[in-house]
């Protein structure tokens, strides 16, 4: 039988729960943000006469954001929505928004 030490086993039960309550975090996280986009684009990304956004793929949806905040896309109402996200809420977003049907 081997012996794994107490502290390998602590270290390994820690990466676990850390891991979980990242994947929690971001889950969240992403949701909180994409309750700024339910006026335009419904709370699940099918908003009624706007862009479909659900199930865009989470590159693509965070490209758009990022093109948004750069101007290149105008200086409409999403361009001024996108300056007020980091560039680790706009992963965030565009990852929970990808997920929704």
């Amino acid at each position: 039988m081997t012996h794994i030490p107490r502290c390998a086993v602590l270290a390994a039960g820690l990466a676990l729960v850390a891991g979980l309550a990242q994947a929690q975090t971001t889950s969240t996280t992403g949701r909180l943000l994409a309750s700024n986009c339910f006026q335009c684009h419904g709370t699940n990304g099918k908003g009624p006469g706007f862009d479909t956004i659900a199930g865009k793929s989470a590159n693509e949806i965070y490209q758009d954001m990022k093109e948004f905040q750069s101007g290149q896309e105008g200086k409409g109402i999403m361009a001024k929505h996108s300056w007020g996200f980091t560039d680790a809420q706009l992963r965030d977003l565009s990852n929970y928004l990808s997920r929704q049907r």
